[in-house]
């Protein structure tokens, strides 16, 4: 099938290879975690929208992120409860909806980047200039940087699908779970320009997002260290530890998915491992931020106590 010259617009996806014996622990598995994602999140975002305690620039930020998590896991999951059932053999996608996944998935993955970028900015002004931070860091300010975060975002993954779609196509098969940039310029053999694009873009997005967190943290540590203060040495640690864990992990997750894409002879097992930047990222992140910010975990324990004591004095 591999070899058939294709103008068609329909394309046969592998997806996952699942048993027809473990069909329903995988479906149920996603469909719990799908859930979990959507209602941790936009519940993070609601509870940040409502609460005017929270309208500040970290909870700003919280909320980009949960509402970018939210968006990228709809847009990898749905798909692959669809597909569970489905026999391989019968799993096809038309060209444009594997085009739209593809963006959709790069597009959430360059809008973590930058936002993480943007919190590690945030967390240095707090503990480095804390008596500034009101002054520097304004919702007005938060709201400019998350903006222009998404236009470049949305302006790179437009120009590097858009290289891939101007290409003929020879191939007719993606192994991979899902639609992304690696699976498209597989179809075609005139690679050159998608591979320098496609690298170059991978290198700036990750260069300076790696870079930016690098030289944050390291200013950080040095402030830490020259400090005697315990308290805020044991503010930075309470601060820093989640976001670190959380970009740590989307780290991980980026390499993986690329590393993968460029060992073929990977494909087959490394599938479940090139879902962790769209599954797992946004099922750690609502936890990991609900759970180490104080304001944000009072705020959780204080709306199901109110719904414990609603339910027994209704």
């Amino acid at each position: 099938m591999e070899n058939i010259t294709t103008d068609m617009d329909i394309i046969s996806i592998e997806g996952l290879k699942v048993s027809p014996q473990s069909s329903v622990p995988a479906f149920v598995l996603l469909l719990l975690l799908y859930d979990f994602i959507m209602v941790s999140n936009i519940g993070l975002v609601v509870l940040i929208s409502t609460e005017r305690s929270l309208h500040q620039p970290m909870y700003l930020l919280f909320c980009s992120m949960s509402i970018n998590d939210a968006f990228g896991a709809t847009t990898i999951i749905p798909r692959l409860l669809s597909d569970v059932f489905t026999p391989i053999s019968d799993r096809y996608v038309h060209y444009i909806d594997c085009v739209v996944q593809a963006f959709c998935a790069h597009f959430h993955a360059a809008i973590a980047h930058a936002v993480l970028t943007v919190m590690a900015f945030d967390r240095y002004v707090a503990i480095c200039s804390p008596l500034r931070y009101a002054a520097i860091r304004t919702g007005r300010m938060v709201v400019v940087l998350s903006a222009w975060a998404w236009v470049a975002a949305f302006i790179s993954v437009a120009i590097l699908i858009g290289l891939n779609v101007r290409l003929s196509r020879c191939r007719g098969v993606i192994v991979n779970p899902f639609c992304d940039n690696g699976s498209l310029f597989k179809l075609s053999s005139n690679l050159l320009l998608n591979n320098i694009y496609g690298l170059g873009s991978a290198v700036v997005i990750l260069g300076s997002s790696l870079g930016s967190v690098a030289l944050t943290y390291l200013r950080i540590a040095m402030v830490c260290l020259s400090s005697r203060s315990k308290a805020l040495n044991g503010r930075a640690a309470q601060t820093c530890a989640s976001h670190l864990v959380a970009y740590l992990v989307m780290l991980m997750a980026s390499f993986t998915s690329m590393i993968i894409h460029r060992q073929p002879e990977w494909v087959d097992s490394g599938k479940v491992a090139s879902m962790l930047f769209h599954v797992v990222t946004p099922v750690l992140n609502p936890v990991i931020y609900g759970l180490q910010c104080k304001e944000l975990r009072q705020k959780i324990l204080r709306m199901f106590h109110a719904n414990k004591m609603s339910e027994r004095f209704p």
